[in-house]
């Protein structure tokens, strides 16, 4: 966990990293790209690598294997996992509207923690990298505190780092499971990032649905009452209160970095 100093207890807004704050997606095509041009492979290699490492999925070591099975590579498994790890980074670019949404929230008292699954060198150089640790008040990384998404307890760490109550807090992401059902069972409003997705058959939806980050703090900031922009169910102009309670199950191992 990492803290920036701060003051007086305001709202919590805890945000998930990957595919929330930054495009994480977009930047692993870009290197999986330069990757496979540089082993001179085809343009359908960059898009099988994208597909086997699922967004995060896939363990690295297994995709790291399944790449030295088709393409016959000579590094190690452990350098290749370092590329998969790091290569990337370099690719992440980080919205300006993103940056503006953060900003405004903060300003009308809102207290922003990232939270996210993954290692902690990586996940520190991505927010390093782009500057998003200028504009958040801290974070909480799985691997540093030894506990991940959707847990209640990263969630109740975050609290912790922000001097906060979840009571009241939001929770925005991409992830059904570790964001929106992590979220929803530590006590927090979730904002689910869509992506051009639908909402899976999982249980407890969002508070709300939201295209992109900029709208999911409009939401936040309205305490959902923009009516025409949160959505759950696929159904216009209706925000969920009767989601039920209860333990969620998932497979921890199915849940990405982030």
């Amino acid at each position: 966990m990492s803290r920036r100093s701060y003051a007086m207890a305001v709202p919590l807004l805890l945000i998930d990293l990957d595919n929330t704050l930054i495009d994480r997606t977009e930047a692993f095509r870009r290197w999986a790209q330069r990757y496979v041009d540089d082993i001179e492979a085809s343009e359908a290699d960059a898009d099988w690598l994208s597909s086997v490492e699922r967004d995060g999925y896939t363990p690295r070591i297994e995709v790291a294997e399944a790449m030295r099975t088709r393409w016959g590579i000579e590094a190690s498994i452990e350098e290749i996992v370092e590329d998969l790890l790091l290569g990337h980074l370099v690719d992440i670019e980080l919205d300006k509207e993103v940056v503006a949404a953060l900003d405004r929230a903060t300003r009308l008292g809102w207290h922003p923690v990232v939270v996210t699954n993954g290692t902690t060198r990586q996940q520190e150089l991505k927010l390093g990298r782009t500057g998003l640790d200028q504009h958040v008040r801290g974070w909480v990384i799985s691997e540093a505190v030894g506990v991940s998404k959707p847990h209640q307890r990263i969630f109740a760490l975050a609290g912790e780092l922000a001097g906060l109550p979840l009571q009241g807090g939001w929770m925005i992401g991409d992830h059904p499971l570790a964001d929106v059902g992590g979220g929803h069972a530590a006590g927090l409003s979730t904002v689910w990032l869509r992506r051009g997705r639908t909402w899976p058959s999982a249980s407890p939806q969002p508070t709300c649905i939201a295209d992109s980050f900029p709208q999911a703090i409009d939401l936040v900031l309205t305490g959902g009452e923009a009516l025409e922009t949160c959505e759950s169910d696929g159904t216009t102009g209706e925000v969920r209160t009767d989601t039920a309670d209860g333990a969620l199950e998932v497979a921890f191992s199915a849940i990405p970095e982030g």
